[in-house]
């Protein structure tokens, strides 16, 4: 296994925001971690990526532990996330902002370049390396969020609502460029509130509620697990007809 979280606790004060949370991602896969807001799920990435230290628990990445090492090793490792709200440097380049991730990976500044530019065809971008970061749109800066992450030659890319904002032809988008991704040998766990996106893209799915995973599975076996429902819809809703479900599912979407 890839990742693997075991009993991983985060306390602030007295909220336990993630409580207890163990999750694996398999190589290869595309994994995704969902919950109703204020689950607890950008806490938990924080604390898997060493962003935020941990109360209890253990995070080992490639056989090895990388609980309480700082975000730099972690990174150098293969293990990169990119954020909700993204902060380009605003006065540099597309390109630029891209070889700022390159640049943990290649010393020279030709490689670097070379390399960044490879990423930026990679996530459709080739058209932009001259545009200042400042002026990219919402969507825009979703992909250059994605592409400076990628610059790092990731191992495991973790990817936090990377299509919040968007239209529906460019989650579509989106959608594509993470099969993309995986196909290129990288293996991606995601943070995800599209759930069509979700459904069609993850092999394997975690649900936290309230810092606590309550189901996994496929998404199939999410989308009709009691424990989710409730956590979306309310205690004492149910879904045991297919109808059901997939007014359920249709929830799950929204």
């Amino acid at each position: 296994m890839m990742l693997q979280v075991t009993g991983l606790t985060k306390i602030f004060g007295g909220l336990r925001a993630v409580d207890n949370a163990s999750l694996g991602v398999d190589e290869g896969r595309i994994v995704a971690l969902i919950g109703p807001n204020g689950a607890g799920k950008t806490t938990l990435f924080a604390c898997i990526a060493g962003f935020l230290p941990i109360n209890a628990g253990r995070v080992t990445f490639l056989g090895r532990d990388i609980t309480g090492l700082p975000v730099h090793e972690i990174a150098r490792a293969g293990m990169v996330r990119t954020f909700q709200i993204t902060q380009p440097f605003a006065k540099l380049t597309v390109h630029e902002n891209i070889a700022v991730g390159a640049y943990q990976r290649f010393s020279q500044r030709a490689q670097a370049w070379a390399h960044a530019q490879a990423i930026a065809e990679q996530v459709g971008m080739a058209h932009m390396l001259a545009q200042p970061a400042s002026e990219l749109t919402v969507a825009g800066r979703k992909r250059l969020e994605l592409a400076r992450a990628l610059a790092t030659s990731p191992r495991l890319l973790l990817l936090d609502e990377v299509m919040a904002g968007l239209n529906p032809s460019e989650i579509l988008e989106i959608i594509a460029i993470i099969r993309q991704i995986r196909d290129s040998g990288v293996t991606v766990l995601l943070i995800e509130h599209v759930m069509h996106a979700v459904m069609s893209l993850s092999d394997h799915i975690h649900v936290l509620s309230y810092g606590k995973i309550i189901a996994e599975g496929s998404p199939q076996q999410v989308v009709s697990n009691q424990a989710v429902v409730e956590a979306y819809l309310g205690r004492g809703s149910t879904a045991k007809t297919d109808a059901d479900t997939d007014a359920v599912a249709g929830a799950l979407h929204a």
